[in-house]
């Protein structure tokens, strides 16, 4: 029974989605059309946007029009995120109008960015949510307004039944594991070594505890970390902001633990106030490797580092640090050994598949939700085919 009534309430949202599609914005997307692949939004990062680039290969123009709302223009992911937009607009023929806060802690400020955006009755909305709790509500306007919502970057557990149609999200989960399964190795004998009366610390920075990506990736570093130690033999304690403190289950206490994972969380989402949960971690003795788990807080640890010194790539001469996400500073700090590594996303094709899946929701097609790898690089493999175009300035 329950089955029955889910299949219709999806089938129900897909026809007030299509009825809305062509008939929101109005706008007319063009006749010239990109040369992007679209078979990956991550082979060319040139700007497909461009109408004078356009030639027939593109696709026919369809003059949807789309909001899209990021979590901040502040860093280069959401501006490689773009990328993968206008790659899709030439493609497609549509408009996309993106916006969001300057920053990634303004929850309230993209809240009215995404009710205005619903105001506008476009064909449909692309939206990556800074705070998951906070855009309940508006998802139940544009579902009662019969637009399409599809989200990109992160995902919405608890959103309305059928407000969101598709998510297209890095697995962050997995992604926050593999940042510990490299990182592991090269700290694995000092883990061993170490006792509940020496005990040794992993630190971990996470740019806050609210957005659904950060939460799975923040705890995916420390579930994969947790069972990586245990195996080992050693009993591990998750000590800092009480989110993770209280997610992670099969920790020890404290006292009796002989490895601490220690989490920190800024107060805003900036790369100075990163720095500082960097410093608190790094500055203690015992600290023996750092997690920064985003492009924000990855550059917050590499800025902690320029006063304390104490970044390496061997355990015996320093913290060993590992990152998220790229970035000119990070790619730095890997080629200079102050990394061993970092696991990096794709925002292009992030961008590139939610205006993607907007056009075909519109066409009438059914759309799923798309699951993005999360790709470790180091020194060894950063100008490889696969890495390279994810590796965004």
């Amino acid at each position: 029974m329950k089955k029955k009534v889910l299949a219709m309430l999806l089938s129900a949202a897909m026809v007030i989605c299509m009825a809305a599609c062509g008939s929101g914005g109005g706008n007319d997307g063009g006749s010239d059309a990109g040369t992007a692949d679209s078979g990956s939004g991550t082979e060319d990062t040139g700007d497909a946007g461009d109408a004078g680039d356009a030639d027939s290969s593109g696709g026919e123009s369809k003059g949807y029009s789309f909001q899209m709302i990021v979590k901040s223009f502040q860093s280069t992911y959401w501006q490689a995120a773009i990328q993968g937009v206008d790659q899709a607009k030439a493609e497609f023929g549509v408009e996309v109008e993106p916006n969001g806060p300057a920053n990634e802690s303004d929850i309230a400020d993209q809240v009215q960015m995404l009710d205005s955006a619903i105001e506008k009755k476009p064909d449909g909305i692309a939206l990556a949510a800074c705070d998951t709790n906070s855009v309940i509500d508006s998802l139940s306007k544009a579902l009662e307004a019969g637009i399409p919502v599809v989200c990109f970057d992160t995902g919405v557990d608890d959103a309305p039944e059928g407000s969101v149609l598709a998510t297209i999200a890095t697995d962050n989960a997995a992604a926050g594991a593999v940042a510990a399964e490299n990182m592991f190795p090269i700290i694995e004998e000092k883990i061993k070594a170490a006792t509940a009366d020496a005990k040794v610390r992993i630190g971990e920075v996470n740019q806050d505890a609210t957005a659904l990506n950060i939460q799975q990736r923040g705890r995916g570093f420390i579930d994969k970390m947790l069972e990586l130690c245990t195996d080992a033999g050693k009993k591990v304690a998750v000590v800092g902001n009480e989110f993770y403190v209280n997610g992670t289950e099969g920790a020890a206490s404290e006292s009796e633990a002989e490895v601490i994972i220690e989490v920190g969380v800024p107060a805003q989402t900036t790369v100075d106030l990163a720095s500082t949960e960097a410093q608190k971690i790094m500055s203690k003795d015992d600290t023996i490797a750092i997690f920064g788990s985003n492009q924000t807080t990855a550059e917050g640890v590499i800025t902690a580092n320029q006063t304390l010194n104490k970044l390496a790539t061997d355990p015996e001469k320093g913290i060993i640090g590992v990152g998220f996400d790229a970035g000119t500073p990070q790619k730095e700090a890997i080629v200079n050994d102050q990394f061993i590594g970092s696991v990096t996303q794709s925002p292009l094709k992030m961008g590139y598949e939610a205006v993607k899946a907007l056009v075909q929701i519109c066409d009438g097609e059914t759309v799923s939700d798309i699951p993005m790898d999360g790709y470790w690089y180091s020194k060894d493999n950063m100008d490889a085919d696969d890495i390279a175009p994810n590796l965004y300035d």
